[in-house]
């Protein structure tokens, strides 16, 4: 779980997914996994008002998820996603370059090499 304090505010943020964590948008219906998480909007307002129709809040975790059966990489909302238990694996062109294996229901990041 992600956990952000900002100095002097004292807020905490609280992340309710984690990295690897397969996940289904609550409005779409699509299936993916975390590749990362933001604990706010963190792209443009140009983008925010193209691509975020339902104009969530920009105040509260935001996720970049691979897309199952597809080679699409969305920015989603916490409030855009629900758990997924099925266990079934993601479907993604970048799913071996970002994870190693899967373990109890979650992927595990690869070790990166710089």
């Amino acid at each position: 779980m992600m956990s952000v304090s900002q100095q002097g505010a004292h807020t905490m943020v609280r992340a309710k997914f984690a990295i690897g964590q397969l996940i289904t948008h609550s409005l779409y219906g699509y299936r993916g996994v975390i590749i990362d998480a933001d604990p706010e909007f963190s792209l443009s307002n140009d983008w925010y008002e193209r691509m975020a129709t339902t104009r969530p809040s920009k105040q509260q975790p935001w996720y970049h998820v691979l897309v199952n059966n597809s080679s699409i990489q969305t920015y989603v909302c916490e409030s855009s996603l629900e758990p997924d238990f099925t266990e079934q694996a993601i479907q993604h062109p970048m799913v071996d370059m970002v994870f190693s294996g899967r373990s109890h229901g979650h992927y595990v990041l690869a070790d990166k090499i710089n």
